[in-house]
């Protein structure tokens, strides 16, 4: 077996996991780059900042992992609701996390606001697939 081919399984079998890193960097891009847009060019102040670029990045991160990671079947409007409902408070857990990192190093501590706030990203995309994969997009 050459490697390409193996390369090719290993792709296959691991889809969800590589698709969610995929998007995980990307949703932390978003999350980070919003943040340090508004905390810095805009002076929106380090709290604010990170709850606005939360709202962006989780909102990115539910179109992505539905269709791409995940590959949501739910249709119909009580479906579709109760998975973004889902998503959205799995988010707010880990958001949660993120808000307290945020909280006790940079304003508290007053360590880097980027370098935590990529440090903290780290641990919540390790939850977010976690909940995601248990509690929102389940396979039946």
């Amino acid at each position: 077996m050459d490697i390409v081919s193996i390369i090719k399984r290993l792709l296959i079998k691991y889809r969800d996991i590589v698709l969610y890193g995929v998007f995980g960097v990307l949703t932390t891009l978003v999350n980070i780059v919003s943040y340090w847009f508004m905390a810095h060019p805009l002076s929106m102040g380090t709290m604010i900042s990170t709850v606005l670029a939360w709202v962006l990045s989780v909102l990115f991160a539910y179109f992505t992992n539905r269709k791409w990671v995940f590959r949501s079947k739910a249709t119909g409007y009580d479906a579709i609701v109760k998975e973004i409902v889902s998503f959205f408070a799995c988010r707010i857990a880990t958001g949660v996390v993120d808000w307290a990192c945020m909280f006790v190093f940079v304003e508290l501590l007053r360590f880097d606001d980027v370098v935590i706030k990529v440090l903290a990203n780290i641990v919540v995309i390790v939850l977010n697939y976690v909940g995601s994969r248990l509690f929102v997009f389940r396979q039946k």
